[in-house]
């Protein structure tokens, strides 16, 4: 007996334990429903409040002034429905990608990928501003005569303006081994903005965790301004990734050390201060953030961050100093006339942080504020250090504003922390995200597409559908703005595989007053000479294109002399009500 009633307690004891157990899991599974219940519900606010947010932004667009996609210009009131649409129907792919585990080895490429894919269909975008036009000139001097030339000629020769080298040498070696046609430059571009995602994944994964990192690299993809800079020939994009990319190779090489990550570090660092002047406001960056992101020892750091610095200054150095009669020159004309111009080329902030910038991100990284001094984390304080640095430049030209992005996202990554659902923070990086493509798409590429700098694409693949190798190029003086009209020859040459002959006797342009033309936005205009492979010598049956500002504007008699035995192929004629700087073409074939 007393065996039996201590095997029937022993079987009680494990029955007990059993139903223990059943009740633990039961309550586990019901927190866990519990949970799921309070993300989907948070989700749905979420996506009302996006849904929210673009209509009130849209209801507001008066107070967009941006200067190349202000919403007033863009959205006509009949697009709210179908932005709306579409946005809603991104909000449904945002949710099952939010649903997603980002955690998983394959999420970082995809996310690039993604990047990638996202910025294709902007490729149909015409060349709208006119600034690149000097690196297109840049370039082809470099794909024409070599690397040598370019190097011994770049600020002779080959005028520079106000740029750095770095980059027209990236586009004229693509143009050397992809030949000169401008998808090769967009899809370098794109490649540095997917690169740049995955770079502002690494950085966030260093400093704190990996769902705060891909939170990041996703927020920065919210930011539709950005997404039009991606197919142009700027150096925007390529500086944003050299920076990025800079700030990550500092942090491993600090936090690891080296001499092969030692000299990756400072190779990139003087790739970044060699594409823009505006990036040296954030050279001192990265080697600071590699301070605060090392958890070793700190005088190893110190000398591993000073060696990067050191190593930078001598590898830029060098290129500098080479030229430095041209830097010289540049930075006097910088101090005196691109600084004090930014007084007179202003946006607003609420432009470009609530427009340009998804409004989640902004108040996001606002937020981030009181919660890194909350959480006393020092490692922010980098991230903070670089995005109010170019915020107090930026919030006046959001140009000047790019170069902090992936760290304006961060910040904004970092102030989701406060949200304890990491699928909820998925889900509001990913509401930011498709809202600036959907605002992109349906708002920013068809605009851009019926500006007049869509006439000189057209023009381009037309005279590619032309026989014959060349094709003779006559300009009209401009009748409503200041820019010097012949900036659209290097911009229809981009477009086009023919050789372009500048008919510059033919074009006589009166340049503006001495006193109007110096504090003009658009004085390199008139101040950057013709390029030698745009005069070549005439040719007489060559097809000819007549740029023009106007479509009623009367020809000189040189020019009607000139078309005597042509017919009229084609008239390119979009007109847009924005811009000053109109560019419609003719194009004539010999009869």
């Amino acid at each position: 007996m007393p065996t039996h009633g201590r095997r029937m307690n022993g079987t009680q004891a494990r029955s007990g334990i059993r139903r223990h157990d059943t009740s633990a899991l039961s309550f586990r599974r019901a927190g866990a429903d519990s949970g799921e219940a309070l993300a989907s519900l948070q989700c749905a606010l979420v996506a009302l409040l996006a849904l929210s947010a673009v209509a009130l932004l849209f209801l507001l667009r008066g107070l967009d002034d941006n200067r190349l996609v202000s919403w007033r210009w863009v959205f006509a009131p009949s697009d709210l429905l179908p932005l709306l649409s579409i946005l809603a129907l991104g909000l449904s792919l945002a949710w099952w990608a939010s649903r997603m585990p980002w955690n998983a080895r394959p999420a970082v490429p995809l996310l690039g990928l993604f990047a990638f894919l996202g910025c294709m269909p902007l490729w149909s975008e015409p060349e709208v501003i006119v600034d690149a036009a000097r690196y297109f000139v840049q370039a082809k001097h470099l794909a024409l005569y070599g690397i040598s030339h370019f190097a011994s000629e770049w600020g002779r020769q080959i005028p520079a303006w106000t740029d750095l080298p770095l980059v027209p040498f990236l586009y004229g070696l693509l143009f050397s081994f992809a030949g000169e046609t401008r998808l090769a430059i967009q899809i370098f571009n794109s490649l540095l903005l997917a690169g740049t995602v995955v770079l502002t994944y690494r950085i966030g994964n260093a400093l704190w965790d990996r769902p705060t990192g891909m939170c990041g690299a996703v927020l920065l993809l919210g930011m539709p301004y950005l997404l039009t800079q991606v197919p142009l020939m700027l150096v925007d994009v390529p500086a944003v990734f050299f920076l990025t990319l800079a700030a990550y190779a500092a942090i491993a090489a600090t936090e690891r050390g080296g001499r092969v990550r030692l000299l990756a570090a400072a190779v990139a660092l003087a790739l970044a201060a060699l594409t823009k002047y505006s990036a040296w406001i954030a050279l001192a960056f990265p080697p600071i953030l590699a301070l605060f992101c090392s958890r070793g020892e700190r005088r190893p750091a110190l000398a591993r961050a000073a060696a990067i610095v050191l190593g930078a200054m001598a590898l830029a150095g060098a290129v500098l100093l080479a030229k430095a009669e041209v830097i010289a020159g540049q930075i006097a004309l910088l101090w005196s006339y691109q600084l004090p111009a930014l007084e007179r080329w202003q946006e607003g902030p609420v432009s470009t942080f609530l427009f340009q910038i998804h409004p989640f991100v902004t108040l996001a990284a606002a937020g981030s504020i009181v919660l890194a001094i909350l959480q006393r984390d020092s490692r922010y304080a980098a991230i903070a250090a670089i995005a109010l640095l170019a915020l107090a430049l930026g919030g006046r030209r959001i140009r000047y504003l790019v170069i902090a992005m992936p760290m304006l996202a961060l910040a904004a990554a970092y102030g989701l922390r406060v949200l304890r659902q990491i699928p909820t923070r998925q889900f509001v990086a990913s509401c930011a995200a498709v809202s600036a493509l959907a605002v992109a798409y349906t708002g920013y590429l068809p605009f851009l597409r019926e500006t007049s700098a869509e006439n000189l694409k057209q023009a381009g693949a037309l005279l590619d559908a032309m026989s014959g190798d060349a094709v003779e190029v006559i300009v009209l003086p401009a009748t409503r703005s200041s820019v010097n009209p012949a900036v659209a020859i290097p911009l229809l040459d981009l477009h086009t595989h023919k050789r372009v002959i500048y008919r510059r006797d033919l074009s006589p342009l009166p340049a503006p007053e001495p006193a109007v033309r110096v504090v003009s936005p658009v004085r390199f205009t008139w101040e950057y000479p013709e390029a030698p492979f745009l005069l070549g010598p005439h040719e007489q049956r060559a097809p000819v294109v007549l740029v023009m500002s106007a479509p009623d504007q009367s020809l000189s008699r040189a020019v009607a002399s000139r078309l005597v035995g042509y017919v009229k192929l084609r008239e390119l004629a979009v007109r847009d009500p924005v811009f000053r700087f109109q560019t419609l073409v003719r194009v004539y074939q010999p009869t």
